[in-house]
């Protein structure tokens, strides 16, 4: 799955793709209906490869997340983010059984369900998407390593925040790095 990409903006709902850099800002497509868009720097922007889950001793990049509920529920589309609290910390137990239910919100096992459902209609979500590759290792240069050159830091060296429950901008993105838990 190349998470890399899918970003999720700040006031707009579902998921996007950064398909290009422009000058002052990227073009974005939105996974489900394909709709391209410009957006600019200045629109707040969460790149999903940067999210991360709250567990007692670690933090789960949300890669691994989305791999344990796709094989929780067979690849196919899981509960509802409308589902009641109780329904959703059940689904995230069975799903991340050792996250930090203190640190972890009801709002953010909502936005886990609303984006592995969204993703998963965009067809994202396959047993095949999940096998780590050698080629997908090897590729050349994305959009997001622009973003993270400007940043001043490569994806092995990104630093991490105790929490981030607000998105970065994108024109903030361009002068520091930040690496978003979901919790």
């Amino acid at each position: 799955m190349q998470l890399e990409k899918i970003i999720s903006i700040s006031g707009k709902p579902g998921l996007y793709k950064l398909i290009s850099q422009l000058k002052n800002g990227f073009i974005i497509e939105d996974v489900l209906t394909k709709k391209k868009v410009s957006i600019s720097n200045s629109s707040q922007v969460s790149l999903l490869d940067n999210i991360a889950m709250f567990t007692f001793d670690k933090e789960v990049p949300l890669f691994e997340v989305f791999e344990n509920v796709a094989k929780d529920f067979d690849y196919k589309e899981t509960i509802s983010h409308k589902s009641t609290d109780a329904e959703l910390r059940e689904f995230m137990t069975k799903s991340l059984p050792d996250y930090d239910n203190e640190r972890v919100y009801v709002s953010d096992i909502k936005k886990l369900a609303q984006w592995y459902n969204i993703l998963h209609k965009a067809g994202y979500i396959t047993p095949e998407s999940f096998v780590k590759s050698e080629e997908s290792a090897a590729e050349e240069p994305s959009i997001t390593d622009s973003i993270d050159s400007k940043k001043g830091a490569t994806k092995a060296d990104k630093t991490t925040t105790p929490k981030a429950k607000a998105s970065t901008s994108a024109a903030k993105s361009a002068q520091k790095s930040t690496h978003r838990k979901m919790g």
